[in-house]
């Protein structure tokens, strides 16, 4: 299944985390990281006062169900440091599912295609750049 990825970071090393995350996604077997965007620094939206992002997005090609990518995604999300304390705080890095494949999903904790992404320039602009069909 070809799905999309939210990637950003506003903590401490910001490129390193963006990078350790995604040499961790590559190591995941069922998992290959097709394509990468380029990399932006983005102001925050939300949440508490904080220090920019960074922020990027992913393609790619997995043979993991939703459900299990996003605990995968988390699982990176918690080697790296986040922490989930406030709503919309700081983080080392944030991994999102935007797209999978053409699937619409509904479910407590797990929304996809992302509800806000086309909202979010800082989404947007690093999606369109690797996914022609938006």
């Amino acid at each position: 299944m070809l799905c999309y990825i939210g990637i950003g970071s506003n903590l401490g090393d910001r490129k390193k985390h963006i990078e350790s995350a995604i040499e961790k996604l590559k190591a995941i077997k069922g998992i290959e990281v097709k394509r990468v965007s380029n990399i932006y620094e983005t102001d925050p939206v939300g949440g508490p006062r904080q220090g920019k992002y960074l922020n990027g997005a992913l393609e790619l090609e997995t043979e993991l169900e939703p459900r299990e990518l996003l605990a995968r995604l988390q699982a990176i999300e918690n080697e790296l440091g986040r922490k989930r304390l406030v709503k919309d705080a700081p983080r080392t890095i944030d991994l999102d599912i935007l797209l999978y494949g053409c699937k619409k999903i509904d479910e407590p904790g797990l929304k996809v295609p992302h509800p806000r992404m086309r909202e979010r320039e800082f989404v947007m602009k690093p999606l369109k750049e690797i996914y022609a069909g938006i």
